[in-house]
């Protein structure tokens, strides 16, 4: 008899590797069902989370063989990078739900299930752990020296010898072929122009004293149930809708900063001192991992606009945007694949607090 009756197991899964696969072949043998949560599941593409949640599932599957893929659940679920509860509360729900699902048709449910969850063997990428106390741990061996990290740094590198070998013998071979095929694609062309960006743009900090800091500021400005988005023109996220935003000039207040950036980009046509005016809330945004340019501190503004006879002001891309638009609030909610960086994450909390 199985120790648990259902074994979880979260990662990100980019790109999904042989450790990975051991660590699910160790779990199905000490339990009869395995749950694999895949995070950041909806957002954007980008080269830390180059795969959508669609890709990363059907890998991991392709891996199993056919007995095994009956025992094994594979959901997705949101990042939440300013509120662990809610993150919780998602993976909670998640495991709920699989298992409502797997039970449905049972005569007679135990009045509880036996609920393990699998910690690997880098404890910097099991932080989490500690917020499932209700769940007991289970230590699953690691192969020493697989790092998705390290791979995917290696595939969109465009140095001949990073091409030549980016660790296809740590992938099982599902995976190694559809690496392969990505190569070909114009998704695969935009995350390794972003990545040498990204490397290019650090090698210039590379002689600093200290590793750099950087302060920006970004502005959440909502009028009549819309909110008021850019689209970038240059990486990184070149594409990606945005809040307004920039970094902070070395000779202006963090507030100035936010109401130039928002005019520049946008042409709103609302006085300075009425955007000072309609601010609402701000806070400080200082996820360590939020931006793929380094350790980034920005400063957001909530600025609610009144509403006026004339509708919705007019605006117009400029500067570091090549479009700006007003989209609806219901509409945003589904847009957490276009948003650059942790724009949506801000936006939520910010609605939160409204």
């Amino acid at each position: 008899m199985a120790q648990f009756d259902y074994l979880i197991f979260i990662g990100r899964f980019q790109p999904f590797h042989r450790g990975h696969l051991q660590t699910i072949r160790h779990a199905l043998g000490q339990a009869d069902k395995v749950i694999v949560i895949v995070g950041s599941a909806r957002g954007a593409r980008t080269f830390e989370n180059p795969w959508t949640f669609q890709e990363r599932e059907h890998l991991i599957r392709a891996c199993l063989p056919p007995e095994d893929q009956t025992r094994v659940y594979i959901v997705g679920i949101s990042d939440r990078m300013y509120n662990d509860q809610q993150w919780v509360g998602e993976v909670q729900s998640t495991v709920d739900k699989v298992i409502a699902v797997d039970t449905v048709n049972l005569s007679s449910r135990p009045a509880e299930y036996r609920i393990g969850m699998v910690s690997g063997g880098r404890s910097q990428d099991s932080y989490y752990l500690e917020f499932f106390p209700q769940w007991r741990q289970v230590q699953m061996p690691d192969l020493p020296g697989i790092i998705s990290a390290d791979i995917r740094y290696r595939y969109f590198d465009s140095h001949p010898t990073c091409q030549a070998a980016y660790d296809a013998e740590q992938m099982p071979p599902p995976v190694h072929d559809y690496l392969r095929q990505f190569r070909d694609t114009e998704h695969y062309q935009n995350l390794a122009t972003e990545y040498a960006y990204i490397q290019d743009y650090k090698r210039s900090w590379a002689r600093a004293p200290y590793p750099p800091t950087f302060v920006t500021v970004d502005a959440m400005v909502v009028y009549s149930g819309h909110i008021l988005l850019v689209r970038r023109r240059t990486q990184p996220g070149k594409g990606l809708w945005a809040l307004p935003g920039g970094f902070v000039d070395q000779n202006e207040r963090i507030r100035d900063a936010a109401i130039r950036e928002l005019r520049e980009e946008t042409k709103l046509k609302v006085p300075g001192p009425v955007l000072a005016g309609s601010i609402r809330s701000s806070r400080v945004f200082d996820h360590p991992k939020r931006s793929l340019r380094g350790r980034t501190i920005t400063h957001a503004f909530l600025i609610e606009l009144p509403p006026t006879q004339e509708g919705l002001p007019k605006v117009k891309g400029s500067d570091d945007a090549d479009k700006a638009k007003w989209v609806p609030l219901f509409e945003f909610n589904r847009m957490e694949d276009q948003l650059f960086d942790d724009h949506f994450y801000i936006v939520n909390w910010f609605l939160g607090q409204i």
